[in-house]
């Protein structure tokens, strides 16, 4: 029985003082990523470019790393400091963030430049309140900057981070109430001489070992200290609660094709739901309320015939298009038909819109292939 005891203890001890092995682990294991400082040199004190650490937290939100690197990559060969970004044109980088999704972090991305180069001569502030108070930047954004960037010792928790968290302590309270806990317990264990290397390495643990599903806990460096792994219930955690059921609303969009195989684009409002974005034209849906189904909501009279339908899923709710196309002559439609918000983009300069996903789909449904870039070579 003392065995047993003095076994679960020093399981218990393990747990709340794992950054050594941890950072061991990563010394060796870290992930190489465009926007990342290896360790080797941030132990000589090399630390990261604030506005590439920056730039890539806020495409990383709700976005895998797979998805972000060539839009990181992409971002930095066009705009490669704040300054260069904050002058640049709105619906160019609305443009280069198409089919990120949330557009909302592209337009605060935009004033948070802005802000930088105007009011901070183009230097981040190196504080987790001073981060704060930039557009854009919450407590979890705000973190990351200042410990990775800056090497605060900042408590940093992402989706990763709870998982290893909630199993390595096999926390029961659901998420999102486990966060407090979480977070206590991060900071715990958070040592001030590494800390943008510490939260990297629980980045890269729970995105390459405690993984989701069927995690490697054989080759976990804190395994020892682990809960979750010891009784075997690693998959529970973390404890979630459950989810409310979508409700899926719908609408129709309208791909109205020229005789040259321009298409009719409009933008939307610079507010709400992919405020700023281009879109063809459709009925009036919102995530409250369904809009027309049919050519009721036509933007004008055509030969509008039904495509098929798409079907897109935001965070709160689902929506399902009806597609429809119209072929038209170079005279149509007429003048005093015309959107006076819209414009016809070229099959050359279609696929190179500020489109968001919904809209690329509806497009597809229209004309396939119509937003795919040509390969090169």
């Amino acid at each position: 029985m003392a065995r047993t005891e003095a076994s679960v203890t020093d399981a218990q001890a393990s747990s709340t003082d794992f950054s050594r092995p941890l950072l061991a682990w990563y010394d060796r294991h870290h992930r190489s990523l465009p926007w990342r400082t290896p360790p080797d040199e941030t132990k000589l004190g090399v630390l990261p470019d604030p506005y590439r650490v920056w730039l890539s937290e806020v495409m990383l939100q709700q976005t895998t790393v797979g998805a972000v690197k060539r839009y990181f990559e992409a971002f930095t060969d066009a705009w490669p400091t704040v300054e260069a970004l904050a002058t640049a044109e709105t619906d160019d980088v609305m443009k280069a963030w198409a089919g990120l999704g949330y557009y909302s972090r592209a337009r605060n991305l935009k004033k948070c430049a802005e802000t930088v180069a105007s009011e901070y001569g183009g230097r981040f502030p190196d504080t987790e309140a001073g981060l704060k108070a930039l557009p854009g930047i919450g407590d979890y954004t705000a973190a990351a900057i200042a410990a990775i960037a800056f090497n605060r010792p900042a408590a940093v928790v992402d989706g990763n981070i709870e998982r290893v968290i909630t199993r390595l302590h096999a926390i029961e309270t659901p998420l999102p109430q486990a966060k407090p806990e979480i977070r206590a317990r991060v900071a715990q264990a958070l040592p001030h001489d590494r800390p943008g290397d510490f939260a990297q390495a629980m980045m890269d643990l729970g995105a390459t070992i405690c993984t989701p599903r069927r995690p490697a806990c054989v080759l976990c460096p804190i395994a020892d200290g682990c809960t979750a792994r010891r009784e075997g219930t690693a998959e529970r955690f973390p404890v979630k609660a459950p989810k409310m059921e979508k409700p899926t609303r719908c609408g129709a969009a309208f791909v109205a094709v020229r005789a040259d195989g321009a298409v009719l684009l409009r933008q939307r409002p610079p507010t709400g739901l992919l405020g700023g974005m281009t879109e063809v034209p459709g009925s009036h849906w919102t995530a409250r309320q369904d809009g027309s189904t049919d050519t009721s909501a036509a933007p004008f009279p055509a030969d509008w015939r039904e495509t098929g339908s798409i079907r897109h899923v935001f965070t709160h709710f689902a929506l399902e298009l009806s597609v429809f196309r119209a072929d038209l002559h170079n005279d149509q439609p007429p003048g005093d038909q015309m959107p006076g918000d819209g414009w016809w983009s070229s099959p050359d300069t279609l696929p190179g819109e500020a489109l968001p996903t919904v809209m690329k789909k509806a497009i597809e449904a229209a004309i396939p292939g119509a937003t795919k870039k040509p390969r090169k070579g």
